[in-house]
């Protein structure tokens, strides 16, 4: 295809896999990480969850569907860059405004083409996620091992949340409807539609709002939303919710999960190469029920240190991590997982329903006893 450059993804290893670009030239710095869903790379592009790590997708063929922007999770791609085997310059859907190739050079996300995937995601799989440069033109690949040295000294995920949190504070969904505060770490569009789905009046405020700013309007509850990054980085999040336990009813998810459960005086760890993708098999040890469910994130609670007073509620089939906790006593609840899935299945979206049942929240359309 016309445009195309030659393109490298360094590992700080050593590693380099070969392939070419798009018409965008430069250098993406960040985590590689990789994504085994065969669907949903729009989402997942979109992802604030996303933000600061270079995605390899497994699965050979991506973007045969296009790009619609319905689909998109926030309002610019969060990815700094991505690997695909094979992309399709040429979608075929009814939704389809634009073809993925155009849109990640409109996007300004370096992209490496034709590289062999299954190799790169092996060789995640086996050393685990690691610090890589994605380089995309001939300046671009002169320097890039030199810039990726540099940076693999120094880098962190501290800017991560900041880089995809809203800094100010807004209002969703209906007026009537009853007050919920969603502490914004990185928030999904599909989260803010499930919450408006059920008829709650969403107040986002950001990752590091006070307590005043949080149970202001008096809120039913108190959501905490997924993101990107380590836990550890948002102590100032994590001080502000052991404030509020007891005060109010508490929901995570994913990035919400761990936060919560360091509140609560729990611990949280880095995964080796972390869930990602749309088929995590997780067992509700509650209704003693398997859920195929959506994950995205690179930390995990450590199950060992939850405090006597939460017990564990989800197990992951695959690796026995911590995929859920609530309090014995109070209406305090999390799941590592994305029960809005998008991309993913549906399995777990009742969760947002029961939720807003254990705070005893109204849900619009639901008679109450």
């Amino acid at each position: 295809m016309s445009g195309e450059q030659p393109a490298a993804l360094f590992l700080a290893d050593g590693s380099r896999f070969d392939g070419h670009g798009l018409e965008y030239e430069g250098v993406a710095l960040g985590e590689a990480v990789f994504y085994t869903g065969m669907t949903g790379y729009e989402e997942a592009l979109t992802d604030p969850s996303y933000a600061g790590q270079i995605l390899t997708f497994t699965y050979p063929m991506i973007g045969n569907y296009g790009i619609s922007g319905e689909a998109a999770q926030y309002p610019r791609a969060c990815v700094a860059g991505t690997v695909i085997k094979q992309i399709a310059h040429h979608p075929s859907h009814h939704l389809s405004k634009q073809s993925l190739p155009s849109w990640l050079d409109d996007e300004r996300i370096p992209a490496l083409i034709g590289a062999d995937t299954r190799a790169i995601t092996i060789a995640l799989r086996e050393h685990g996620t690691i610090w890589a440069a994605l380089a995309v033109g001939e300046d671009a690949l002169d320097g890039a091992e030199r810039v990726l040295a540099n940076y693999a000294r120094h880098a962190t995920t501290r800017d991560l949340v900041p880089s995809v949190a809203a800094p100010t504070q807004r209002i969703e969904g209906p007026a009537d409807g009853p007050h919920v505060t969603l502490v914004d770490c990185g928030v999904k569009r599909a989260v803010l539609r499930e919450l408006e789905a059920l008829g709650a009046r969403v107040s986002v405020v950001p990752y590091d709002a006070s307590e005043e700013t949080m149970l202001a309007n008096d809120p039913a509850a108190i959501f905490i939303s997924p993101g990107p990054g380590d836990p550890t980085d948002l102590a100032q999040t994590v001080e502000t919710l052991r404030g509020l336990v007891g005060r109010k009813p508490l929901f995570g998810i994913c990035l919400g999960h761990q936060l919560l459960a360091l509140a609560c005086g729990a611990k949280t760890y880095k995964l080796p190469y972390g869930h990602r993708g749309g088929n995590q098999p997780v067992r509700d040890v509650v209704h003693d029920d398997v859920l195929i469910t959506a994950h995205n994130h690179g930390y995990a609670v450590d199950a060992r240190t939850l405090p006597s007073e939460l017990e564990s509620t989800m197990t992951n089939l695959n690796d026995a991590t911590n995929e859920g906790f609530r309090h014995r006593r109070l209406p305090i609840a999390a799941v590592q997982f994305h029960p809005e899935a998008s991309p993913g299945p549906s399995d777990a979206r009742r969760l947002f329903a029961e939720w807003f049942r254990t705070a005893e929240i109204p849900i619009e359309g639901e008679e109450r006893d």
